[in-house]
């Protein structure tokens, strides 16, 4: 028995092996869908470990697969789990660890592109947009076909204080291919800024953890992979309507850029007879 006052770690029972549950199971990667699956726990352990200290904390895990992150996040002792999966192939799987783990995790077989997540947590969660972030985290493996829609819808999300940032500003903990991760954290000025850097980086403050060798997953991509944690800012760096920053931004980068302003030549309607758009600080951040 434990003494009093102290802290027990979450263990979970033995298990069958991830590489076990995909022979169970007969799972395969389907390359249409972008599936690499992450078999070493210690790297699903140090995926999570980016996320920050997950003691009692509400987690959503995104395209959760054969589990394998799953078990990280549940070993980090999280009061609740939700794990969100289109592919139905990989339920059964889940559902051994949510019996592992009584009380623990939901399962909803949906597509995270289209799941409200308004709802996903509990009220008494939220906190002011000023506040620390909630105890609310958001972490995933994410194909590779869904990853960029995803963050630009989740980053839409951010500016308007919707899905799962009507908690408060809910912290990502996400997987990208590298050449991806590198545009998302690119300073002003360098190679790789792009439409994903600023859309980023004036929304929250992006940190790319570290890269995973793509010889880790099976089966194995042709390009490694990053981990990337976002936190939202208080306030964006661009104080302009999202749909605004996006298209003017879009447009830029439709060229190469000694030929940028060629790209702005769609959107000068938009800008305003005092030039407001450029003041509020997209002049010096791309």
């Amino acid at each position: 028995m434990a003494a009093p006052g102290k802290v027990v770690p979450f263990r979970l029972p033995p298990l069958p092996t991830i590489g076990e549950i995909i022979k169970l199971f007969r799972l395969k990667a389907q390359k249409q869908l972008s599936q690499n699956f992450l078999l070493d726990l210690r790297l699903t352990d140090k995926i999570v470990r980016q996320a920050g200290e997950l003691k009692n904390a509400h987690v959503c895990e995104v395209g959760p697969g054969p589990g394998g992150i799953t078990r990280s996040i549940l070993s980090a002792g999280v009061e609740q789990l939700l794990l969100i999966e289109k592919d139905p192939r990989f339920i059964p799987g889940l559902q051994i660890l949510s019996e592992a783990a009584p009380g623990k995790v939901c399962i909803v077989h949906g597509d995270i592109l289209t799941y409200k997540m308004e709802k996903a947590f509990p009220k008494h969660l939220k906190k002011n947009w000023d506040d620390e972030p909630p105890d609310i985290h958001i972490i995933g493996n994410l194909p590779f076909s869904v990853s960029t829609p995803l963050i630009i819808k989740w980053l839409e999300n951010v500016s308007k204080k919707d899905g799962p940032f009507i908690y408060g500003r809910t912290q990502m903990t996400l997987t990208f291919q590298k050449e991806v991760a590198e545009r998302l954290i690119a300073n002003p000025g360098g190679k790789q800024r792009s439409r994903l850097s600023i859309m980023a980086q004036h929304l929250c403050t992006v940190k790319n953890c570290f890269v995973i060798p793509g010889e880790a997953f099976v089966p194995k991509p042709e390009v490694d992979v990053a981990v990337v944690h976002f936190t939202p800012l208080v306030q964006p760096k661009i104080q302009q309507p999202f749909e605004l920053v996006e298209k003017v931004v879009r447009s830029v980068f439709q060229f190469r850029r000694k030929y940028c302003f060629r790209g702005l030549d769609g959107v000068m309607v938009l800008m305003t007879s005092d030039n407001s758009i450029f003041p509020s600080g997209m002049k010096h951040f791309a």
